[in-house]
């Protein structure tokens, strides 16, 4: 800690950092403030619970505010995120041209769209969807901006804590159609907790030592890449049968049940090889495994959008 103090003041009394005013803000920084490649891939999730709870019929008047409404909930969170991040931004190199760490957008500019953001957003669900699809919203944005965000710095937990919020915004889709927490809408919460621990915890790892730079305590900081690679499988092995159980809970058919079988059949293998790999071979690994839960999370909203179209046709 005293290592990253005497990096910090280095940079503020460098004389030639203080002679180079920060270069104004442009359209895209403020884009890139409410991280939008984490709202899209959560708006994804979102539809697909619209989608499954409508039996692929949906209403798409109440479609298309629950996705604006949500969609500014998430970009609240990630707003405010990158706000109270901005001290640890500067600290690590893939952060440091971020638009609040680099001084182009103002810490309080910032904190004032993200809470504006979380008001129109919560408005517009409350009163164009139902105050249940709201409240949900509400939950979301809590834990990821009041909970995860402070716990990331003090405790290896925060991976599993922010999968709360991350597995919210199916739940908003559901909700938004039915007014009603059904057991399909658990499931679908239960299955996108699951998902984010091996997701997150594999980019953890391609990017340990920028996190150990920043003072971050994510598990392959504090614990090593072995406990890093048995934890993911153990949330990988839970998540495969949770993901098939929402096919006897909803009306997604035995395509979707084929699909995702296959699919969580070769996340266990890709997790399992994880026990078995020099430590040369561990980064290629983890990036590799990154990169399949991402199509893992797309082939699951899609499984469901395909499967409950067919199954209803």
């Amino acid at each position: 800690m005293d290592q990253q103090v005497t990096m910090q003041e280095s940079i503020n009394t460098d004389p030639a950092a203080q002679s180079q005013p920060a270069r104004r803000a442009t359209l895209q920084d403020y884009v890139q403030l409410t991280k939008p490649g984490i709202t899209m891939s959560n708006l994804m999730t979102a539809f697909a619970g619209l989608w499954l709870a409508s039996y692929g019929y949906p209403n798409w008047v109440l479609a298309i505010w629950t996705m604006i409404g949500t969609a500014l909930v998430i970009m609240s969170g990630a707003t405010l995120n990158n706000y109270y991040d901005r001290d640890l931004d500067k600290k690590m190199k893939r952060t440091q041209d971020r638009a609040i760490a680099s001084g182009r957008i103002s810490p309080l500019k910032a904190l004032l769209i993200g809470i504006g953001l979380l008001l129109v957003g919560l408005v517009v669900l409350a009163y164009f969807v139902n105050p249940l699809a709201a409240v949900w919203g509400l939950i979301g944005h809590i834990f990821y901006v009041l909970i995860y965000t402070p716990l990331k710095r003090v405790t290896t937990l925060n991976t599993v804590i922010g999968g709360i919020s991350g597995a919210v915004p199916p739940v908003i889709g559901w909700v938004a159609v039915t007014n009603n927490m059904d057991p399909a809408a658990w499931l679908l919460f239960l299955i996108l907790f699951l998902w984010q621990p091996p997701h997150f915890l594999a980019l953890a790892m391609l990017k340990t030592e920028e996190y150990r730079a920043g003072g971050i305590p994510m598990l392959p900081v504090v614990k090593g890449f072995a406990e890093t690679k048995r934890q993911m499988f153990i949330w990988g092995a839970v998540l495969i049968p949770a993901s098939l159980l929402l096919f006897f809970y909803s009306s997604v058919g035995y395509l979707y049940l084929g699909v995702m079988a296959v699919m969580g059949i070769i996340y266990l293998v890709l997790l399992f090889k994880g026990f078995q790999l020099k430590e040369e071979d561990e980064l290629p690994w983890a990036r590799k495994l990154f990169g399949y839960s991402i199509l893992y999370l797309t082939v699951f909203c899609a499984a469901i959008v395909v499967s409950t179209m067919l199954d209803n046709f």
